[in-house]
C-alpha cells in the first residue's frame, strides 16, 4: 500500500494497523454462524458497546452482506471530551461473510469526522482440534485535511486523538467480541 502525502503526519506516515488474535473452544461452523448470525445478542457480554442495530442483510453468489450500527459506550478521555463526542463512538459496519473460506471483509465509517477516517480489514477464522482461532487484520488511516469545522493548524492534533480514541478501543472491542461469542455458547451449551 503506497503512502498517501497527508499520512506523513500520522503513525509515522503509516496507516494505524489493527490486529487481534483470539479463540473459542468451540467448532468452527458454529463460531462463525454466532459471530455472523446473533450479533445483537452478544451485546450483554461485550463491556464497550450499549447496542447493536442491523439495518440490512442479504444474501448473494454465497456471501452475507450485512451493514449494523454499533453504538459503543465507555469513557471519552478528559481531553478529548472538548472536540469528541459520543457520536465518536457509534460507526456503521458493512461486514460481508463468506464462508466458502470462512472470513469476513469489513469497513467501518465513523459517525463523527466521517470523510476523515478510513477503517476496514478482514476477519479470518479456522479451527485446530475442535478450537476456533479468529485473526483480525486490519487498517486505520486518518486524514487531517478532511477534518471540517476546525482551523487547519489544530487537524493534526485533533486527528492524532481520534487516533488514539480509536485505536485504543477496536483490538479490545474485538478481544470482547470473541470472549463474548464464548460465553454466549457455553451458555447456549447448558
Amino acid at each position: 500500500m503506497s503512502v498517501l502525502p497527508w499520512q506523513n503526519t500520522l503513525n509515522g506516515g503509516r496507516p494505524m494497523k489493527i490486529s487481534a488474535k483470539s479463540q473459542v473452544p468451540f467448532p468452527l461452523p458454529l463460531v462463525y454462524a454466532t459471530f455472523r448470525d446473533r450479533l445483537v445478542d452478544l451485546v450483554p457480554y461485550m463491556p464497550n458497546i450499549r447496542a447493536i442495530e442491523v439495518k440490512s442483510r442479504r444474501e448473494e453468489n454465497g456471501k452475507i452482506a450485512c451493514v449494523n450500527d454499533w453504538h459503543g459506550g465507555g469513557d471519552i478521555p478528559s481531553a478529548a471530551r472538548m472536540i469528541l463526542s459520543e457520536d465518536m463512538l457509534s460507526w456503521t459496519e458493512s461486514i460481508t461473510w463468506n464462508e466458502a473460506d470462512f472470513t469476513a471483509d469489513w469497513r467501518i465509517q465513523t459517525h463523527a469526522f466521517t470523510e476523515a477516517v478510513k477503517c476496514f480489514g478482514r476477519n479470518r477464522f479456522w479451527e485446530e482440534n475442535g478450537i476456533t482461532f479468529i485473526e483480525n487484520q486490519g487498517e486505520l488511516i486518518i486524514d487531517p485535511h478532511q477534518i471540517q469545522g476546525f482551523p487547519a493548524f489544530m487537524t493534526g492534533g485533533i486527528a492524532h486523538l481520534v487516533e488514539e480514541v480509536l485505536g485504543s478501543k477496536i483490538s479490545p472491542n474485538l478481544n470482547y467480541l470473541s470472549q463474548g461469542v464464548r460465553r454466549y455458547l457455553e451458555q447456549q451449551s447448558v
